[in-house]
């Protein structure tokens, strides 16, 4: 507890340009915006951070609707923030950013096919990084990260990626179940055909975010620019699975990881659905290498199954258009099991669980009462940390955990999670050799995947 409350004194500093403890306030810069994750950064106030964002981009629709966001946040009723965007646009945004050095952390969110050479830009300036997933999109793009974020060290300038999927309350449940032995037991194996871990989860294009419809943007359909999906979603996946096999542990890719399979497919979608998603009347001409039979395919689903430190773990994406009619409300949907010697740990968010995703303890003990009474002295030894937690039996050898709404955060929360997270590291002066490690893994997994996915 008390180097938790340290890291979090230490958040109340500032920081200077090469990220070590100072009198002057985080200043953020916004680079090339063109995915919403970009705004949602900024969905609240710092204390450590200046009002003051500099935003440099192309002109075009991407900053457009950023800014408007932004704007939106600024006049909501309920807690409006008070950003004050100074922004340049032009085809030299990019040298202009790196010349001006007006902040000293560059957001990034937006086209994926250039955030790997961003990063590398803002590394090679001296400038801090905090970058939505994913960093690297193929095998080229991930050996220029990998010594990007050497040469990040090197300079004593933090690269961080937004892994908002962390403090999800069902997610960290998990995680903290399976790390207690005399519930779960010791980590099964699996195989290949029967892996340990299994994490799946399925997505749609079409979407509303803060009650407004999604509108994508049309190089988001460009696995050139965006990624194939098994590089792009599966990246919270694979740092999922990394954050239970091997928690806050460093991971040698090239000794801990083995690939079995991977595979990739297409979600087709044809003209009308394409309009009502980006707003455009038709595909442009940067997208006719994917129309087959005049519909555009997007290779947005992919599988891989691979071994962390000889635990078997499958990962796997689906990108439908849109949820099923009776269903829209549901946004994305994410299953998971992890098994143990005792007990198998499960998030499930089907039909049963109203499209919400709720946590289950399923045993393997045959005494079912001795077992529910190990599950409550377990959850009552996290009791501070997650306060009212309950249980319910909902079959013979079954419960679901029942977690109050209180210590539930929505998806635009956890960007504020993460950012906190950032700022810690940012004001104790350095980022963990671990998440380092886990960062080099997790892109070295997802981009071995497509690789063998082509």
């Amino acid at each position: 507890m008390r180097k938790i409350f340290l890291l979090l004194s230490g958040a109340m500093m500032f920081i200077t340009m090469g990220c070590q403890k100072g009198t002057q306030k985080v200043k953020l810069i916004t680079l090339d915006p063109g995915h919403f994750h970009a705004a949602l950064v900024q969905m609240y106030m710092y204390d450590q951070v200046s009002p003051t964002v500099y935003v440099y981009a192309p002109e075009g629709d991407d900053v457009k609707m950023h800014l408007e966001k932004i704007d939106r946040y600024n006049t909501r009723a309920e807690r409006p923030t008070s950003w004050d965007e100074q922004l340049y646009t032009g085809d030299d945004f990019l040298e202009k950013m790196v010349q001006e050095k007006k902040g000293n952390v560059v957001v990034l969110a937006g086209n994926n096919g250039k955030k790997t050479g961003y990063v590398k830009a803002s590394v090679d300036a001296g400038l801090n990084v905090l970058s939505d997933k994913p960093m690297a999109i193929n095998g080229e793009s991930f050996k220029q990260l990998e010594k990007t974020l050497d040469d990040a060290a090197s300079k004593g300038v933090m690269v961080y990626d937004i892994m908002t999927e962390r403090s999800e309350i069902n997610n960290e449940l998990q995680r903290v179940l399976v790390s207690m032995p005399e519930l779960f037991g010791e980590m099964e194996k699996g195989t290949p055909d029967e892996p340990a871990i299994t994490k799946e989860s399925v997505h749609h294009f079409f979407k509303y975010v803060s009650g407004e419809p999604l509108r994508r943007p049309e190089w988001y359909f460009d696995v050139e620019q965006q990624g194939d999906g098994i590089v792009d979603v599966t990246t919270h996946l694979v740092d999922l699975v990394q954050c239970t096999v091997m928690p806050e542990r460093e991971i040698d890719y090239q000794q801990d990881i083995n690939f079995t399979s991977a595979r990739r497919w297409a979600t087709k979608i044809p003209r009308d659905k394409y309009r009502l998603v980006t707003g455009k009347e038709d595909y442009p001409a940067f997208l006719e290498k994917y129309i087959l039979d005049d519909t555009l395919h997007v290779y947005s689903n992919g599988e891989m199954n691979y071994q962390l430190a000889g635990v078997n773990c499958r990962v796997s994406v689906i990108w439908n258009f849109m949820a099923e009619v009776g269903t829209e409300g549901t946004g994305d949907t994410h299953f998971s099991i992890v098994k143990g010697s005792k007990a198998n740990i499960e998030i499930r968010q089907g039909a049963e669980q109203g499209y919400k995703p709720m946590l289950y303890v399923v045993s393997k003990d045959s005494d079912a009462d001795e077992f529910e009474n190990t599950l409550r002295l377990a959850l009552k030894s996290i009791d501070e940390q997650y306060p009212n937690l309950d249980i319910r039996k909902v079959a013979e050898n079954e419960w679901q955990v029942i977690i109050p709404q209180s210590i539930v955060k929505t998806h635009e929360m956890r960007f504020s999670s993460v950012m906190k997270v950032y700022l810690d590291y940012l004001a104790s002066g350095e980022i963990p050799a671990w998440e380092r490690s886990h960062m080099k893994a997790k892109y070295y997994t997802t981009t071995t995947a497509y690789e063998l996915a082509k």
